[in-house]
């Protein structure tokens, strides 16, 4: 299939400035797509303001809706009154209005004049028929409409389901996936136009039926999500809190439109919202938006509905710690073996949910979907769901988890008594994935991954069960990391230690990595293979056994062999890049900085973050800012080291990538990409590109520094606040420190000096730091809870 070259989209228009609408729009511009919002105009006074204010809430919107706050001026408002004309510039038009058929008829009615022959009409609609809205539609235009259903919200949700109608224009679709892929950074799922489409068809039937069975085996709510949540590879909101979160009334409206719409479905009879959800919403009680629904938080307690009070009450009760075990059980046979046997109530119920679940998707497979892929994928990422139930039940051992679904349903224990399909029994080998694809139910064939042209640049995507990918050739491994290649002459780094922390055996790997890349590679790469974080900085648990061994010199050793490290990758004489997504925090965004380039997703967020644990950046880290403050100003480093200290002191991480770059810890120069799973693609053209370019390193740098009357302006603001209680005594005995370093210590106004000089102060001050009780205290807490203590 080739990738489209004509009608490229430039800019969208999104009608309907709901949250969700309103979102789409901000999305766009997250990615610099040029927008239009459209909405009703205003009754009185500014015709726009309608629009105006949707954009204002999104300001106090969480989670956050935009890379950075810039992005909401850019968005164009506008009212189907006086700016339809508008629509012609438009290359896609995406409507967002309440799901209402008559609604969206009008609407399409009033537009429909005003679309260009090239433009492309899509509904985000999250439930109502595709071929239906089409025949709204004048004839000419119906073969540029489809559905394309985002997931709330917009930026964070990876998933967006594309849906034809029996006239949509397939090149259409293929423009459309690569405009989704590429540059909104989104993982595309093909559903059929069949009521809710595939995750919310799926995800609704999969929460009614834990519902059910919750109570029929009498399991209190915060029980229910203690066994769905991350226990069994989904969501910490697991079940009764994702309600909560997507919004009671909403999860009625979806239930409402598979109510009104699936009346012959054997399931029907449970597509029906519970008394006792009822009941919340009647009180006005709506989940997260109104801050009380299932569960509700009263200082630092949590509360929760119960069904047998028909109240609140404290969520204290605990699920089976038996049961519990058996859910940890690693294999997944022997894991379903002591569910589905195991008497106790919990268990029971886990099985009920998970055998229903299995029916169902079995059931509707062919009806919802063109594979079990895409079924199994849009559970993933529409839902956050770590595997997906057809991924689930060959994992757990297909042929007996069909002997035990093929009993219950004979017993009439299952919720409905649909028959299963014949393919469930006649597959090949009992697989619905193997070496050649994905299971297609109605080919009676496995079928492979899309061939679209925009998929080549995605290296290594998230895999489906049993597929495999051309892990290249491995140049030296060590049980901290990777040093391979995949031929193009750039090598790559990746990291294994958990959450790619930096450890005194990664420093290693590291320096040998950039003299193996000097020898016999263009470039080197540093790329997190397996994991959605970059690095979350420094090994701690190293740095804590050396200064509990009381031997300072091995700390400043440890603390020279990391900023050599960073040095190495800086004055490597091949280019280096760091590939980065997800959390890139203190040691590990010190690796970042020294790589030439950063290509950064979308979704990094960036920091140095030492000062949380009452240290500072000793990697180069404050000595980088110090440079980057001389060379941004043109040798006028006081306009900019307040800036960086702030960030240090109050360890600020980025918001997004973009945010990065505005807050110095990335460079303009640096590449930020939508899709994160292009980064390592765009990571080796750019080591490419810059070793063709005649690649050399960076001569040492001097480096102008503000000196003592920086400290000391740096340090009345912090006298300030510690007067006024805001930061503690440690905090300020922190704070002073790294403007010591940051400054370039005590010596006068504009001294010229070098990285020597300041990366000698770093270690100075974090062997300083680290040498007291409170920053050990810091440490020590971080380790055993996971968060900063404030002491």
């Amino acid at each position: 299939m080739a990738e489209q070259q004509s009608h490229k989209i430039r800019k969208v228009a999104v009608l309907g400035a709901g949250v969700m609408g309103a979102q789409i729009a901000t999305h766009m511009a997250n990615a610099k797509v040029a927008t239009i919002l459209f909405d009703l105009p205003a009754k009185e006074g500014e015709p726009n303001s309608v629009v105006q204010q949707a954009l204002k809430k999104l300001v106090k919107l969480k989670p956050c809706p935009y890379v950075i706050e810039d992005r909401l001026h850019t968005i164009e408002p506008a009212n189907y009154d006086q700016h339809l004309a508008k629509l012609k510039e438009c290359d896609l038009v995406i409507e967002a209005i309440a799901e209402n058929f008559e609604l969206k008829q009008s609407l399409y009615k009033k537009i429909a004049p005003h679309l260009s022959k090239h433009t492309i009409f899509v509904t985000n609609t999250s439930g109502l028929g595709i071929g239906r809205l089409a025949e709204t539609l004048p004839a000419e235009q119906r073969a540029r409409f489809c559905g394309m259903h985002f997931f709330n919200p917009p930026r964070y949700m990876a998933l967006v389901e594309l849906i034809p109608h029996a006239q949509t224009n397939p090149d259409l679709l293929s423009q459309l996936e690569n405009f989704l892929v590429r540059t909104i950074g989104k993982r595309v799922v093909y559903a059929k136009d069949t009521p809710n489409f595939i995750a919310n068809r799926v995800g609704v039937f999969s929460m009614l039926a834990t519902f059910r069975h919750a109570q029929q085996f009498n399991i209190p709510f915060e029980v229910v999500d203690q066994l769905t949540g991350p226990l069994i590879g989904r969501p910490k909101s697991a079940t009764m809190r994702t309600a909560d979160v997507v919004g009671l009334d909403t999860l009625v409206h979806v239930i409402q439109t598979m109510t009104d719409n699936l009346p012959d479905d054997p399931w029907s009879q449970y597509y029906q919202t519970p008394a006792w959800l009822n009941t919340l919403i009647a009180n006005g009680t709506l989940g997260q938006k109104t801050k009380r629904g299932i569960y509700y938080k009263q200082g630092k307690d949590f509360y929760i509905y119960d069904l047998a009070k028909g109240d609140y009450r404290l969520a204290d009760q605990k699920a089976d710690p038996d049961v519990i075990a058996i859910a940890k059980i690693k294999d997944p046979q022997e894991r379903f073996q002591k569910l589905k046997t195991c008497a106790h109530p919990h268990a029971q119920f886990l099985w009920h949910c998970y055998r229903d679940l299995f029916h169902y998707c079995a059931y509707h497979a062919t009806a919802i979907a063109d594979n079990v892929r895409d079924i199994d994928m849009a559970m993933r990422w529409g839902f956050g769901w770590r595997q997906g139930p057809f991924e689930a039940w060959q994992l757990a051992g297909w042929s007996q988890v069909l002997t035990w679904l093929q009993d219950d349903l004979q017993a009439n224990k299952t919720m409905a008594n649909a028959e299963l399909p014949g393919w469930v029994s006649d597959i090949e080998q009992q697989q619905v994935y193997n070496q050649t694809g994905a299971f297609a139910p109605a080919q009676q064939t496995y079928v492979p991954r899309s061939s679209n042209p925009v998929y080549q640049r995605q290296l290594f995507p998230e895999p489906c069960l049993h597929e495999q990918f051309n892990e290249g050739e491995t140049i030296a491994e060590t049980p901290v990391t990777r040093l391979w290649h995949l031929g193009n002459g750039i090598a790559i780094l990746s990291f294994k230690t958990k959450m790619n922390t930096v450890s005194n055996a990664v420093l290693d790997d590291i320096i040998n990595a950039t003299k193996v890349a000097e020898e016999s590679f263009k470039g080197l790469v540093i790329w997190p293979r397996h994991s959605n974080h970059f690095s979350a900085g420094a090994d701690l648990t190293e740095f804590a056994s050396i200064v509990k061994a009381g031997k300072p010199d091995a700390l400043e050793q440890a603390v020279a062999k990391f900023q050599r490290a960073t040095a190495a990758l800086r004055y490597c004489m091949v280019p280096t890049v760091a590939a980065v997504k997800g959390y890139v925090f203190a040691g590990g965004c010190e690796v970042a900085m020294h790589c030439d380039r950063v290509v950064a997703a979308s979704e990094t967020y960036i920091g140095l973050v030492e000062a949380g644990i009452g240290g500072l950046p000793a990697g180069g880290g404050c000595k980088e800012f110090a440079l980057r403050a001389s060379r941004m100003t043109r040798g006028h480093p006081l306009r900019l080291i307040p800036d960086f200290f702030e960030l240090v002191a109050k360890a600020v991480v980025s918001s997004s990538a973009v945010e990065g770059i505005r807050k110095g810890y990335l460079r303009y120069a640096d590449k930020v990409i939508m899709n994160p799973d292009e980064i390592l693609h765009v990571a080796m053209q750019q080591a490419l590109a810059m070793a063709d370019a005649n690649y050399r390193p960076p001569l040492r740098p001097r480096i102008k520094v503000v000196g003592a009357p920086g400290i000391a302006q740096l340090k009345a603001v912090l006298v300030n606040m510690l007067e006024g209680n805001l930061i503690s005594e440690h905090d300020y005995f922190v704070s002073a420190e790294i403007a010591h370093v940051l400054c370039g210590g005590e010596v006068d106004a504009n001294t010229i000096v070098d990285e020597a000089y300041l990366l000698q102060l770093e270690r100075e001050g974090f062997v300083k730091l680290v040498s007291t009780d409170k920053t050990q205290e810091r440490i020590a807490y971080i380790l055993k809870n996971g968060k900063p203590l404030r002491n």
